[in-house]
């Protein structure tokens, strides 16, 4: 029995840091040649030059609304919007709808979403029975989940959403190893079967996704014979990182680039500041360049306890779309992130508006390395100029705003 589900998983951090950015600059050629929307989008892009995370930094940040509209923009002579380089046929077994709706393609390729390698870390193994409650109807959840349980050699269930009973009494006869699914059915089921008597203990082990998965929870279900692993997968993107023995974060997967960005900008935060999630992928069939994702982590230092060697994320810690109405005006992250770029003494701002609704006031707490005369008044007149409303400045000294990614806080009262 291996530790690991392949050798990548153990390659030196540089090594696999190189193989990355060797990928790199065909994903970007790929993505321009066969994607139309990437044509559009990294027009007057040299792909050759972008091999390091620097050059890659510089390229635009797609983000979901963009995708969306470009998909509504564009049917139905073409339902992914341009991004989409597979066509309809043996290349694309499957088309799946998100909610939006986002339509995305599945491609023929083995383990598509590469989701076998938060399986094997899950503890699923050739030979086991795994039980899948993700829905089979319209969205990609189940078929991610099923993908990677067939890619460790693992028997699928597909039982999907409800029928609590059926579902008991199909575990309790049929003996899953494992479960696939949300965490908060699992606990329906485990609950369900507590009051019914029914027999599941069979499954020790599982690999949830979709919702957000507290340590709290993690514990009910070990005090329950159950250990329950998290995954964090999209269905744009298949695994971006997945849990593993030692808890302490999320690994990311091998087959995607990973930033972290300022809420409404492109550009990467410190290691360990929390910042939106960005994703390039290396799969062919979808070539995703900077896809925001609206989620917020962070980068843990040093590599999982375990000997995975690859960087790890906190997880998930919210959304990044922190767009807020202020007096009839919409005010977005990336405007606060443009007034702080005028000013090269402010380090990290803040924009916390409260009061009440129709009477309420903002201010922007601004982190300074210095304080040079007038810096307020100059800071004041730029949130005028970017947002067309007037706000007040506060200036703290260095590490004084909480890590939380937050460059909007709504503080008003809603009563």
């Amino acid at each position: 029995m291996t530790r690991f589900f392949d050798l990548l998983e153990s390659r030196p951090p540089a090594q696999r840091e190189d193989a990355l950015m060797a990928a790199l600059p065909a994903q970007v050629r790929h993505a321009q040649q066969a994607a139309p929307a990437f044509a559009t989008l990294l027009a007057g892009v040299d792909a050759a030059s972008v091999s390091s995370r620097n050059a890659l930094a510089q390229l635009p940040v797609v983000r979901k609304h963009e995708l969306a509209e470009r998909q509504k923009a564009s049917q139905p002579r073409d339902a992914f919007g341009g991004f989409s380089a597979l066509v309809r046929g043996p290349a694309m077994p499957r088309i799946f709808s998100s909610p939006g709706p986002i339509y995305e393609p599945e491609g023929a390729v083995k383990d598509y979403w590469r989701a076998g390698r938060a399986m094997y870390a899950a503890g699923f193994r050739a030979g086991d029975l795994a039980h899948n409650s993700f829905s089979y109807h319209m969205t990609p959840g189940a078929f991610i989940m099923e993908s990677g349980l067939h890619a460790v050699g693992c028997t699928v269930f597909p039982a999907g959403v409800g029928q609590t009973e059926q579902q008991l009494q199909a575990i309790a006869e049929l003996r899953p190893d494992g479960y696939t699914g949300t965490p908060s059915f699992l606990r329906i089921l485990v609950e369900k079967a507590l009051e019914s008597g029914s027999d599941i203990s069979s499954i020790r082990k599982g690999l949830v996704g979709g919702e957000a998965f507290p340590p709290s929870l993690r514990d009910w279900f070990s005090e329950h014979g159950m250990a329950i692993y998290q995954s964090y997968a999209t269905a744009d993107l298949g695994l971006i990182a997945y849990e593993t023995e030692a808890r302490e974060g999320l690994v990311l997967d091998e087959g995607v680039i990973v930033e972290i960005v300022r809420p409404g900008t492109g550009d990467p935060v410190p290691e360990g500041e929390v910042g939106e999630v960005v994703v390039t992928t290396l799969t062919a069939g979808y070539p995703l360049i900077r896809f925001g994702t609206g989620d917020l982590s962070a980068v843990l230092s040093g590599p999982c306890p375990t000997g995975r060697t690859n960087t790890r994320i906190k997880g998930w810690m919210g959304r990044a779309d922190q767009t807020t109405k202020i007096r009839g005006m919409f005010v977005h992250p990336g405007q606060v992130a443009d007034i702080a770029k005028r000013f090269p003494e402010v380090l990290k701002v803040r924009l916390v508006v409260s009061g009440e609704m129709a009477t309420d006031s903002m201010t922007l707490k601004v982190e300074a390395h210095s304080k040079p005369k007038g810096l307020e008044s100059r800071i004041s007149e730029a949130i005028r100029d970017v947002t067309k409303l007037r706000g007040d400045v506060e200036v703290l000294a260095p590490g004084s705003l909480p890590n939380d990614g937050k460059v909007i806080e709504d503080a008003r009262s809603y009563k």
